[in-house]
């Protein structure tokens, strides 16, 4: 199913956000920029908190298509988009099955190494698990740690040597049963965006503090983005390349974002985003702003992809 754009503005837009999650106030904030962004183009738009009473506020308000701008579990992960499809109502972005996959990133990067795509080493622990045979696996350092299914860098510690490991293991499994332990690629850190199958200029990341974590992702001023990145032509053509073809492996549709870090003329994935923020400091509109389309033009494009069985 595709919508028409003429028949959009006829239709009641329900903007899911805020959640349960931990990453419920970016949410909040991606939700009111969609929203405003509708209202002021003359869409008929209703701002919902999705929490547990989702399907109810759904019928009340007679929601006839639904912008997930939801970040993180019980939004991201596929959880929402299969109460969508049970209830008929189309929603933007991925399905359930690419949901699911993208949001666990120890199952992302086996599926990217399946395909031969470019992947970071690393290490999966497990809650409860005896810790020694990982422990002793991890010779050399920095590493990167990480819990397998949240987002805007919560819980991520990069451990620059053997005594701080423990540590940084118990806060990532603080927040998720299972911990991915990650080579550290130290080198120039970029994102490209997708829309539609397509990729956008790339944004190079220089966050001020030089790791990019959530306070350098969502305060002003705090990061220096730069679009188009400055890469070698071949490397910029390269990494768009991969990063369609990282979304067509892993099912992913509608507005993606793949983070990369380059090393040289070498790049490795390190995550992909099925959802990315809306916010005044989020990257997808940037990228799309560098293309020339301005950021109600985004959201309509978003909404004119929405669909059922995706």
């Amino acid at each position: 199913m595709k919508i028409e754009r003429d028949s959009l503005k006829r239709m009641t837009i329900g903007v899911l956000c805020g959640g349960l999650s931990r990453e419920r106030e970016v949410s909040l904030r991606t939700g009111e920029g969609v929203h405003q962004a509708l209202v002021d183009g003359g869409y008929r738009a209703v701002l919902i908190d999705a929490g547990r009473d989702l399907p109810r506020q759904l019928a009340d308000n007679s929601v006839d298509v639904a912008f997930i701008a939801l970040h993180g579990r019980f939004g991201e992960d596929g959880t929402v988009q299969g109460l969508l499809e049970m209830l008929g109502v189309p929603y933007t972005g991925s399905g359930v099955l690419a949901s699911a996959l993208a949001i666990d990133k120890v199952a992302t990067k086996k599926m990217l190494l399946y395909h031969e795509l470019p992947t970071p080493g690393f290490l999966v622990l497990r809650r409860g698990e005896e810790r020694t045979a990982v422990l002793e696996q991890c010779r050399h350092f920095p590493l990167v740690v990480k819990p397998s299914r949240e987002g805007s860098t919560l819980g991520i510690s990069i451990v620059r040597g053997a005594e701080e490991l423990e540590e940084a293991l118990d806060e990532a499994l603080g927040l998720d049963d299972t911990v991915l332990i990650e080579d550290c690629i130290e080198g120039m850190e970029v994102t490209v965006s997708i829309l539609d199958g397509e990729a956008l200029p790339i944004i190079q990341i220089v966050p001020k503090g030089g790791f990019y974590d959530y306070h350098a992702k969502y305060t002003a001023g705090q990061t220096r983005y730069i679009v188009p990145a400055p890469l070698p032509a071949a490397v910029y053509r390269r990494l768009q390349e991969v990063s369609v073809e990282t979304c067509r492996v892993l099912g992913v549709r509608g507005a993606a974002r793949v983070d990369f870090m380059v090393r040289e003329k070498e790049f490795y994935i390190l995550e992909v985003n099925t959802i990315p923020g809306m916010t005044p400091t989020s990257l997808l509109p940037k990228a799309a702003r560098q293309a020339g389309i301005d950021y109600r033009e985004l959201v309509v494009r978003m909404l004119l992809d929405a669909g059922l069985d995706k």
